[in-house]
């Protein structure tokens, strides 16, 4: 054994009473009651002792009950001196009553010091407290050698049993205690990601929605200070307030994603096209449902890359192609390229950004810049 192994205290689970089982307790509590009566029975029951010695006897077996339920609180807080000092008291009570004609309650004392030993003490304490009091009950036992040595060799036996079974409880519980931990940390994690998700849900609906909004509203803007006529403003006004109607559709969508009630991917870029003149939607592959979180992804990115194409390349012709594979959705939006808008400065440019991050969430894609007449945003989510 490593000199670690000598020194080591059993765990305090190892020493405590979780893990124990009830009918085991009541067991244990049984035979300890059972020791403590039949100390009493002999000290009362000796005939060669007067009435008063009898009661001191009495005594004796309660001070050396307390004493042991003191030596078991001592090593449960793995306090070596202490506890070698009550051991020592118990043996020195073992030793008086052997003085005394107590020889009963000596030899239990003494066995139950051996065994209480080697279970709750450091091997390096435990080993000669116990041949102290192994060899103190071999000195005193009247029975046939060769059964005193094999009661000896049965209470180490029996004591050293008695501490693999606690350090194997207490390693049990130090797992189940690890395990319990690392449930609760799975569902604190679980429940962030899920509030992270509702966060991005909702930013990314109030992000296109608002700033759709927002280039009608500063266009108007720009249309008062320019003297334009009524006409002119109040189509912009009702762009906006389309585009508010719109936002408050997508949040009520976000929340049915939220729920698992999405409606199937390709209605969904059907109708978002279905708003901006010369933008057409091709489907390729097998179509099926994506999960929930990929599909919300394509669903953003779209929005978002529509969304540009009316800021940067007004009356520019879109194509939108969404591609099933076998392990992967891809997701296409190219513009023909126009005039930028009025409003080209508009926003607080973080688009991309929001969706290469939500793409990168998922262990996907996204490439977004010019091409050879406008400008492509390309995303592949693995699913």
């Amino acid at each position: 054994m490593t000199e670690n192994a000598w020194t080591r205290w059993p765990s305090r689970e190892a020493l405590g009473r979780a893990g124990i089982s009830r009918p085991r307790r009541m067991l244990a509590w049984a035979v300890r009651l059972l020791v403590l009566a039949i100390l009493l029975w002999e000290a009362f029951d000796s005939r060669h002792v007067h009435a008063l010695g009898a009661v001191a006897a009495a005594v004796a077996v309660i001070v050396a009950a307390v004493v042991s339920w003191a030596f078991f609180r001592t090593t449960y807080a793995h306090r070596l001196l202490p506890s070698l000092a009550l051991i020592g008291v118990l043996l020195g009570i073992a030793v008086a009553a052997q003085a005394t004609g107590f020889k009963g309650p000596a030899l239990v004392i003494w066995c139950g010091c051996g065994i209480s030993a080697l279970e709750r003490l450091p091997l390096g304490a435990a080993l000669p407290v116990t041949s102290v009091a192994l060899a103190s009950y071999s000195a005193f036992d009247n029975e046939v050698w060769l059964t005193t040595a094999a009661t000896v060799a049965g209470m180490a036996l029996a004591g050293y049993v008695l501490r693999l079974d606690a350090e194997a409880r207490g390693t049990a519980q130090r797992l189940l205690a690890q395990e319990r931990a690392a449930r609760v940390a799975e569902a604190e994690s679980a429940a962030l990601a899920e509030r992270a998700r509702i966060a991005r849900e909702i930013h990314d609906v109030l992000a296109h929605s608002l700033s759709a909004q927002l280039v009608h509203l500063e266009a108007a803007r720009l249309l008062i200070e320019r003297g334009a006529d009524r006409e002119q403003i109040l189509e912009r006004v009702v762009a906006a307030r389309g585009m508010a109607r719109d936002g408050l559709a997508e949040t009520r969508q976000a929340l049915s994603a939220l729920r698992g009630e999405l409606t199937p991917l390709e209605d969904f870029l059907g109708e978002l096209v279905s708003s901006a003149d010369g933008a057409a939607v091709t489907v390729t592959g097998e179509r099926r449902t994506l999960p929930a979180e990929a599909s919300q992804a394509v669903r953003r990115v779209a929005q978002e890359a529509l969304t540009n194409v009316r800021k940067h390349a007004h009356g520019a012709k879109v194509r939108v192609w969404l591609d099933y594979s076998d392990h992967e959705v891809t997701l296409d939006v190219r513009d023909s390229g126009g005039a930028a808008g009025e409003l080209t400065g508009s926003g607080a440019g973080y688009g991309l950004l929001g969706m290469r991050e939500r793409a990168e969430l998922l262990g996907g894609s996204l490439e977004a810049g010019p091409d050879e007449e406008g400008f492509a945003v390309t995303l592949k989510v693995p699913v």
